[in-house]
């Protein structure tokens, strides 16, 4: 871990999107998330879902840009087989509103 992590600062595009967002609820294999950028924003919307979709292992990516709501599905031993996105589902775990 750098000092960067160790101190809060996103080291990476995907910690930066993860600070950005609101985490609505996490239940192992499904994520929902909400971000005030996305909402009547098809440009982001699309920036978005090339970024997310580009993660061979998330399996499904949802977004609604009138409400800025993002849901994620995803098989969590799929999941962990990348150290990013473990970080992330970790992230995600302590900052959900709502876990399961």
């Amino acid at each position: 871990m750098g000092i960067l992590s160790a101190l809060g600062i996103p080291t990476n595009r995907f910690d930066l999107f993860l600070r950005s967002v609101e985490v609505s609820s996490y239940i192992p294999g499904r994520i929902r998330l909400h971000s005030k950028m996305l909402m009547g924003s098809p440009k982001v919307e699309k920036e978005l879902l090339t970024y997310l979709r580009s993660y061979s292992e998330l399996s499904e990516v949802e977004t609604n840009i009138s409400t800025g709501s993002i849901l994620i599905k995803y098989t969590p031993q799929l999941l962990h087989t990348n150290e990013e996105l473990t970080r992330a589902e970790e992230y995600i775990k302590a900052h959900a509103k709502n876990r399961t």
